[in-house]
């Protein structure tokens, strides 16, 4: 374990000098160069400057909207009222309907940065996808001309940016997510893990107008009946997304062998090679994964699956 930590020091402190956090943090560099990924996310229609007018920029967010843009296969979490019930029986599996939305929608992201969200055993923490997956969709709602508001949560202390649709607005809200997810890392108390979500939810629920886009992306962890409510409330007004950041680990146990683990000053020592011990450790996290899952399709909310280890614009491209 003094290894370990040890290591994780030397990461920290060289990341100081690089371009990038080590994956333990984001860095602004980082966020800036997820705007080269908008362009993998949907095939758009080219069209020249000139035939671009006031009206016709359609968005790549896609749902309930004015205009017919295709029909699909249907997929977890589309709105079951789109389905084409003639193309369905035509074809014995269920299609959808997109509709591309209007022009100028307000596009929200609730960002957890708190303490839970510090693991990940590949590639980098939870919480620095969490951050290139906000900076993406800022990315993307700039160049459809929506207007992008977020509030950046940290387990303890929240900032709110109201929507707007320029690049200045943008990249504070990018530099304070660096600044955020760097400062998290450093707290003391970052070994309590004891999320209360409950006043951000408020607070986007009260400041939204209209039929808005809004991401929640996190692990959701522990959720509390509160939080479900809260989701709940926001998916009836809004066209809802949850996108759920994991690390392989809470999918996969480890390697067989002889492990220990050390929480608020407890530790434990445990082996993984058993086959029981495995089977119980993938029904445990598939479990919470499901029932969480479950939740969202009950309220109509777009559910993602975010691994820390694979290409990020490839995992949400049809989002």
């Amino acid at each position: 374990m003094k290894r370990v930590t040890k290591l994780a020091h030397k990461l920290f402190h060289k990341s100081n000098n690089s371009k990038t956090g080590n994956g333990l943090y984001v860095k602004l560099e980082e966020l800036m160069e997820q705007r080269q990924f908008v362009r993998y996310l949907h095939n758009r229609q080219k069209k020249s400057p000139a035939s671009i007018q006031v009206g016709e920029v359609k968005s790549v967010f896609k749902g309930r909207g004015m205009e017919f843009e295709e029909i699909r296969p249907y997929s977890f979490g589309d709105d079951v009222r789109d389905i084409d019930w003639r193309v369905t029986a035509r074809k014995l599996i269920p299609y959808t309907k997109l509709f591309a939305e209007e022009r100028d929608r307000e596009v929200y992201v609730l960002l957890d940065l708190s303490a839970q969200m510090l693991f990940g055993t590949k590639k980098e923490l939870k919480s620095v996808t969490a951050s290139k997956i906000a900076a993406l969709l800022g990315w993307l709602s700039l160049e459809n001309k929506d207007r992008f508001g977020c509030i950046i949560f940290d387990g303890e202390q929240h900032y709110f940016y109201k929507p707007q649709n320029h690049r200045s607005g943008l990249l504070a809200i990018l530099n304070k997510i660096s600044e955020f997810s760097y400062q998290v890392i450093k707290k003391k108390n970052s070994t309590n893990i004891s999320v209360n979500m409950d006043k951000p939810l408020q607070l986007l629920q009260s400041n939204i107008k209209g039929k808005a886009i809004v991401f929640l992306i996190s692990d959701f962890d522990n959720v509390s009946e509160n939080i479900q409510k809260l989701i709940a409330m926001l998916a009836k007004k809004t066209n809802l997304a949850c996108i759920n950041v994991q690390d392989i680990l809470e999918q996969n146990p480890p390697m067989s062998g002889e492990y220990m683990v050390e929480a608020e000053g407890k530790q434990l020592i445990f082996t993984t090679g058993s086959r029981g011990f495995r089977k119980n450790y993938q029904d445990y996290f598939a479990k919470q994964r499901n029932y969480f899952k479950d939740f969202c399709r009950r309220f109509a909310c777009k559910y993602v699956e975010v691994r820390t280890d694979k290409q990020l614009y490839e995992q949400i491209k049809n989002i």
